[in-house]
């Protein structure tokens, strides 16, 4: 991993506006990383959640080698479908939080070395 490298953090629709907040009051960077806030397609609509969007915004955060993490779902059973797809690449979710309080929590592991880029940033 290289200084000054960007990695990605994927958030659902309704976490973005507070995760891209908390990323701007830290400065948008975790010890030697650039970290950005990549917002994806709502999954939930007015009646009922919609799984095939929860499959591809997960999927979308496994395709991108820059991705550190994938910051949503609200509900347990959005989180029960998109875990598998995030595990199986290594993907750390926060899950059932605000976007704000996640992408802290994001911050911190990452500036604490809890937390590694995945690949050869």
């Amino acid at each position: 991993m290289s200084d000054g490298a960007t990695v990605t953090a994927y958030v659902t629709a309704p976490l973005c506006a507070g995760a891209e907040e908390e990323l701007a009051r830290q400065g948008g960077e975790a010890g030697n990383l650039r970290v950005r806030a990549l917002c994806l397609l709502s999954a939930e609509g007015s009646q009922k959640l919609d799984l095939a969007q929860v499959g591809a915004n997960a999927r979308r955060a496994t395709e991108d080698s820059s991705s550190i993490a994938y910051i949503g779902e609200r509900t347990r059973a959005a989180s029960r479908f998109s875990a598998p797809i995030l595990e199986q690449a290594d993907i750390r979710q926060y899950a059932g939080v605000s976007g704000g309080a996640a992408m802290k929590e994001l911050l911190t592991e990452l500036e604490e070395g809890r937390l590694s880029p995945r690949g050869n940033l």
